[in-house]
């Protein structure tokens, strides 16, 4: 198994949101759908746009 890598800089409320529900690395939100993420106080558009990037770049995706 590779190594965990961390979640992008995304800002402090999606950050605080993602963990306080257990996602610590980006291998954490792979296959996690965007709705589910969406629907976390915290987390909007942008956050979804960064991490997309930066899981799309370690072969990982959220789902639809």
């Amino acid at each position: 198994m590779s190594e965990a890598t961390a979640l992008p800089a995304i800002g402090a409320p999606a950050t605080r949101a993602f963990t306080a529900m257990g996602y610590l690395c980006l291998e954490d939100l792979d296959r996690v759908s965007r709705a589910t993420l969406l629907a976390m106080h915290g987390v909007g558009p942008r956050a979804i746009r960064i991490l997309d990037e930066a899981m799309s770049a370690r072969g990982l995706s959220l789902s639809d």
